[in-house]
């Protein structure tokens, strides 16, 4: 039986060899860094990356280009901040604009790549104001060879009066109360043409008295529907054909600036005269 006060003769203190041994392991860079791979995966390369998001995005990617090429060069829709265009078009209408209705321009810019129409009196047209190059939205009045005038308001053309008659109730009723006891409402006919105004009864003045202004060569009158508060042809002066970028056809939807941003349901998909 073995006396427990003796030391155990088969327990063998670690030599001083096995502690170099295992103090060197510790400080050899080469066994630090295979140590330290174990725990930290060597990053993959910019470029590898940058083609794995290509491939997990590119449909995203190429619908965005084809999106904004679409707007700039074929169709696109516009919001319509003020009333300048009254009664025919109202604050918060997003109105649609074809930009193939008189030609094809490069994408972002006003070249014109080919050409196949021009603006006809009447039409709704979008262009750049040649006066601070905002994008602005108002009626043809004047195409090159007319000769415009306008006496308090009543508008002639190539010395032909235009003609007014009532306008429709509905149309006004669109308008807030202040608008409709302040204003006269028509509907104004040029060659055929119908559309709605606004007029406020007035003496003559140099806002709704003009002219005769002959239109020369590629150049357009555009006015506002709402004649007394529109800043058209008559503050930035005639626009060059070039500046014109589309036609106006449709009012897509609507919404009340002044009624919570509620949509106004009977604007939706609206055709405009």
């Amino acid at each position: 039986m073995a006396d427990p006060t003796l030391p155990d003769t088969h327990s063998k203190p670690a030599s001083r060899s096995d502690a170099l041994t295992s103090k060197s392991s510790t400080d050899n860079p080469e066994t630090k860094n295979a140590a330290s791979s174990d725990v930290v995966t060597n990053p993959k390369s910019l470029s590898h990356k940058l083609y794995q998001g290509w491939l997990e995005w590119r449909t995203l990617v190429i619908f965005l280009i084809v999106m904004v090429l679409f707007r700039s060069a074929i169709a696109d829709w516009n919001q319509v901040p003020s009333g300048s265009m009254k009664p025919t078009i109202l604050e918060g209408d997003r109105v649609v604009v074809n930009k193939l209705a008189y030609d094809l321009k490069v994408p972002f810019t006003t070249w014109h790549v080919a050409q196949w129409a021009d603006p006809k009196r009447g039409e709704i047209v979008t262009f750049y104001s040649p006066d601070d190059e905002k994008l602005l939205i108002k009626r043809v009045i004047g195409v090159p060879g007319d000769v415009i005038t306008m006496r308090n308001n009543q508008l002639y053309i190539n010395e032909e009066p235009a003609t007014y008659s009532r306008l429709e109730s509905d149309i006004v009723n669109q308008l807030d109360y202040y608008q409709r006891h302040t204003h006269a409402f028509f509907n104004e006919k040029i060659d055929e043409v119908e559309h709605a105004v606004m007029l406020r009864p007035s003496q003559p003045n140099d806002y709704n008295s003009f002219g005769p202004i002959d239109i020369p060569a590629d150049k357009y009158m555009m006015l506002g529907d709402n004649r007394d508060n529109s800043r058209d042809s008559r503050r930035i002066g005639l626009v060059q054909r070039d500046r014109i970028t589309g036609r106006a056809h449709t009012v897509a939807f609507s919404v009340d600036y002044e009624g919570y941003y509620m949509p106004r349901l009977d604007r939706f998909v609206r055709t405009l005269n």
